[in-house]
């Protein structure tokens, strides 16, 4: 008996919950398409959450920019220097003393041109 009164109540609790929830949205009257006017308009105009979203947009943009070019004048200063003769795939003991020299040699050729 405690069961079925208990799914009744419950039965009832949630068509009162839906009904209450629905109600409004078919309350209308017949100024409610003039009142929707501004509202169209103001719909054109950008959100605050489309404008974060654009400021989001841009400022990754930009840092993708920056690192592509961080990475270009990596990739530079590296064929710079396998043009003074630095062999970075090498498994070289002396590797900081070919570095150093091959950056000696790639500012002494840089100062010359």
């Amino acid at each position: 008996m405690r069961s079925i009164t208990s799914k009744l109540t419950l039965a009832a609790a949630t068509a009162a919950f839906l009904l209450g929830t629905a109600a409004p949205a078919f309350a209308q009257d017949a100024s409610a398409p003039a009142a929707t006017a501004p509202a169209m308009a103001m719909a054109s105009a950008p959100t605050a959450k489309e404008q974060k979203a654009a400021a989001k947009k841009q400022a990754r943009a930009q840092r993708k920019a920056e690192r592509k070019a961080a990475r270009a004048k990596n990739n530079a200063e590296l064929k710079k220097l396998e043009d003074a003769g630095y062999k970075p795939a090498n498994n070289d003991p002396n590797y900081p003393q070919n570095l150093q020299d091959a950056e000696k040699k790639a500012a002494a050729k840089g100062a010359s041109q």
